[in-house]
């Protein structure tokens, strides 16, 4: 009976422990925010809802120019974060009459290109350790 419990026990440790590998946090740092004012708008896309329905979506402040978000239990896989600083804390981008953003933004692997981020530029991938990357805007 002993043995049983021992082995029982064994295996639900096991089973916890490869659950609990299986989901990290990915910490994503704005390093160069222009001012503390507002907030930074962070969102978290795989492949298939980039730039449509984010996988989860965050916001923080900002102290001496810098705002960092834990995104936490997420699979392995392949994921991009895009972000802006809302100066105005309107809940949204603002943009010029003529399309221009108001405010900053960037995306993970910090390519900057005229028009939107890209998901195969931003994009990285989540294995098994935590992942923790700086956007600049």
């Amino acid at each position: 009976m002993k043995f049983i419990l021992n082995v029982t026990l064994v295996i639900t440790l096991m089973i916890v422990k490869v659950a609990s590998a299986q989901n990290q946090s990915i910490e994503i740092t704005v390093v160069n925010a222009t001012s503390d004012k507002g907030t930074v708008n962070f969102a978290l896309y795989d492949k298939a809802s980039y730039m449509k329905q984010p996988i989860q979506g965050k916001t923080a402040g900002i102290t001496k120019g810098k705002s960092t978000v834990v995104f936490e239990n997420i699979p392995s896989g392949e994921y991009a974060v895009i972000c802006y600083h809302d100066k105005n804390s309107n809940e949204k981008m603002d943009f010029e009459a003529n399309g221009m953003p108001m405010e900053d933004y960037g995306a993970t692997n910090n390519v900057m290109n005229f028009g939107p981020p890209r998901y195969d530029d931003a994009k990285f991938v989540v294995a098994d350790k935590n992942v923790s990357l700086e956007i600049r805007f």
